[in-house]
């Protein structure tokens, strides 16, 4: 169907849960905030850090959301590295469309090199063109600068691509680079988020898209 397909990380092909809740705890207790409760740090999963904070405290002082980001990596970044989970199908997913030929690029808002290890760790590097992480770009999801700048690196055109997100980030990113998108279902986005971005497809899970692509 494509000549690339472009992934989002975080409750897309992967799970980091329990190490971005203990980096969100760790860091807004130091700040001198509560600790929020699991289920209000995973709504803002897929947000740039920054905006997960403003999220969470109604804080909006630049300085503030800057003295954020580093605290959250202390607690967050080893563990990510070490603990994050692949959902089911992931592994068949990318290397059947590696198979077929089609380029796959990761594109998130997670630190690129982040990404490489934890793709390392699973056997699962060398099926990608490139990763797009947050330090390879100025505007984060929505805007289309990670995306397009992937489909720069693979030589593909947007009506040749596909962006897999959980988000409807993840969705504005897709429309603003012209490509095409799919929905995938492991996040807290319900389905009916996507009504007003027309996706391709929505996927309850990954074995789902798998089928869907034909692989």
């Amino acid at each position: 169907m494509f000549q690339a397909v472009c992934f989002d990380f975080d409750y897309t092909l992967g799970d980091c849960t329990d190490s971005i809740v203990a980096g969100f705890q760790h860091g807004l207790t130091a700040m001198g905030w509560p600790a929020p409760d699991r289920e209000a740090i995973r709504a803002t999963i897929g947000y740039l850090l920054e905006d997960a904070y403003t999220m969470l405290t109604g804080d909006k002082n630049p300085e503030n959301r800057a003295k954020f980001r580093p605290l959250f990596l202390e607690v967050a970044q080893e563990l990510q590295r070490r603990e994050a989970a692949l959902f089911p199908g992931a592994s068949e997913l990318l290397r059947g469309l590696k198979s077929r030929g089609v380029k796959i690029a990761l594109v998130s808002t997670k630190k690129g090199d982040t990404l490489e290890i934890i793709m390392e760790r699973f056997g699962l590097l060398q099926e990608l063109e490139t990763v797009i992480g947050s330090a390879d770009v100025r505007r984060p999801k929505p805007d289309p600068e990670g995306l397009l700048l992937a489909m720069e690196r693979m030589g593909v055109k947007p009506e040749d691509t596909l962006f897999c997100g959980d988000t409807v980030l993840d969705a504005g990113a897709a429309q603003n680079a012209g490509c095409h998108f799919a929905a995938v279902l492991n996040g807290t986005t319900p389905a009916e988020a996507f009504d007003g971005f027309s996706p391709d497809y929505i996927a309850k899970d990954l074995p789902a898209l798998h089928a869907w692509l034909g692989l």
